[in-house]
Order: structure tokens, then C-alpha cells, then sequence
């Protein structure tokens, strides 16, 4: 009985220290990602949720349309979902000081926060998503990687007391 407990406890460390990076460890990769640059203009996008055991759940394609001005952006997402829902977020992204950056949208609770190093950006936030007719708010701990070709990839993982129940995997290309 002791040997499974201890086997428990290692296992909920190990999943509760998954998905501890710092964005810091990224302040020396390239190619750099300046969200100002990528996010202007016309991008497609491609992704998949999959639940906590990996599954996917969802897949999606996304028509994104960013403007700057200064230091404020507007960022438009239509989301086309395959079993035919639709939906759309207009983020408003403030870039601050010291490479950091605050995100408003009308189903974000509060802003979501920013940060960028390298080829990389991390941000934190929460939303209500509903499942099956219910509300839940859920954390989402959201991960970008600019990749060459201007190709960035997005990987989310959404939280519910501190438990990832699902991954969110978009990969995104600026068009001309």
C-alpha cells in the first residue's frame, strides 16, 4: 500500500511540475518574435484541442487581420471550427515596457499578460469556456514560438486548479 502512495505522489508532483518553463530561456533563440511585426496583417492558421488524454476533441482553421498603431494593437480572429460553429475574438494588445504586453478581449476575464524573449512568448490569462452547457473558467497558460518563414507556433494549455485538462496546438503563417 505504501508503494502505490509513494507512486501517487510522484506522479502528481511530476504533473504538477510539467509546463514550468521560463520564458527567459528563450532571450537568446532566433528567429526573433516582434508580436508588432508577425501580428500585422493577414495571417492563417491551423490547430487542434485535445482533452487531457490527448485526444483531439476539436479541430479549426482561424483568419486573423492585425493593425498597429503606436503601441496598440488590434488583433481580429475568425475561428471556423470543423463540425461548422463559428466565432470570433478581437483582442486589443498593449505592448508596455521591458518586452512586456497586456490583452484585452470581450471573453478574457480581466487582461491577459505578456512577456517575450527571444523567439518566444508566453502569456497568461483566464477565460469562461462552455462544455456540454456549462461554464467553467478556466487558466490558460499560453506559449508562442516564432519559427522561420514567418510561421509561429502556438501551443496553450488550459488549467483547472492548476491541472492541465487540455492543449491547445494552433500553427500560424503571415500571408501576403
Amino acid at each position: 500500500m505504501q508503494f502505490k502512495f509513494l507512486i501517487l505522489i510522484n506522479l502528481l508532483f511530476t504533473l504538477l511540475s510539467c509546463n514550468n518553463m521560463n520564458i527567459s530561456q528563450y532571450k537568446n533563440h532566433s528567429p526573433q518574435l516582434k508580436l508588432e511585426e508577425f501580428f500585422n496583417g493577414k495571417i492563417n492558421g491551423w490547430g487542434i484541442i485535445q482533452d487531457w488524454r490527448g485526444n483531439i476533441v476539436k479541430k479549426f482553421d482561424v483568419k486573423m487581420i492585425g493593425t498597429w498603431q503606436g503601441n496598440i494593437g488590434t488583433l481580429t480572429e475568425d475561428f471556423s471550427y470543423y463540425d461548422g460553429k463559428k466565432e470570433q475574438r478581437i483582442w486589443k494588445i498593449t505592448k508596455l515596457e521591458n518586452n512586456t504586453y497586456q490583452g484585452e478581449a470581450a471573453d478574457i476575464i480581466n487582461k491577459a499578460t505578456g512577456k517575450i524573449a527571444g523567439n518566444a512568448a508566453s502569456w497568461k490569462y483566464q477565460m469562461d469556456l462552455t462544455i456540454d452547457g456549462r461554464v467553467f473558467r478556466i487558466k490558460f497558460d499560453d506559449w508562442m514560438w516564432q519559427l522561420n518563414d514567418g510561421v509561429v507556433i502556438n501551443r496553450s494549455y488550459l488549467k483547472k486548479f492548476g491541472f492541465t485538462i487540455a492543449e491547445l496546438t494552433l500553427f500560424m503563417q503571415k500571408t501576403k
